[in-house]
């Protein structure tokens, strides 16, 4: 009988680093989802985010509601990199940084349907660095912050 090979740390990291993009990216098919229905509610943020990220994410969402808006269209996210992570800290953690790209979102007011107007010179390919943790229920992304530089 042949026993399996037991991960190296370097596996291991590079398993936890897929994971974690993966789950980034899950996180923002959930924010995409959160926007064009105008609530959370229905949606597995919870699964993917935690903390002042799930916290933000709800008061952004509601803000854009209240706002009688609707936000539709596709959450590209690409180039996403782990650029550290800790499994030893007590809570490991992570940063990853990716380029957003909202590109595709159609802003929209949502009793007439009428396409919101926005600055042409807004971003719309921006990088993001994001923070995550490993929480009893598993990693989340526990903050992210879009930086003011195009990707």
């Amino acid at each position: 009988m042949t026993e399996a090979p037991t991960p190296t740390p370097s596996n291991t990291a590079d398993q936890t680093k897929t994971q974690l993009i993966h789950l980034y990216e899950n996180y923002w098919a959930q924010m995409e989802r959160a926007y064009a229905t105008g609530t959370t509610k229905g949606t597995d943020l919870e699964k993917y985010a935690a903390g002042l990220a799930l916290a933000k994410a709800k008061k952004d969402v509601a803000s854009v509601h209240n706002a009688g808006q609707e936000i539709t269209g596709d959450v590209k996210v690409g180039d996403s990199v782990v650029t550290a992570l800790d499994l030893q800290q007590k809570v490991p953690n992570a940063s990853l940084s990716s380029c957003l790209d909202i590109s595709d979102w159609i802003v929209r007011k949502r009793d007439t349907k009428a396409k919101v107007e926005l600055p042409a010179e807004r971003l719309t390919k921006f990088v993001t660095h994001t923070t995550l943790e490993r929480w009893p229920e598993g990693w989340r992304v526990v903050k992210t912050e879009p930086l003011e530089q195009a990707c």
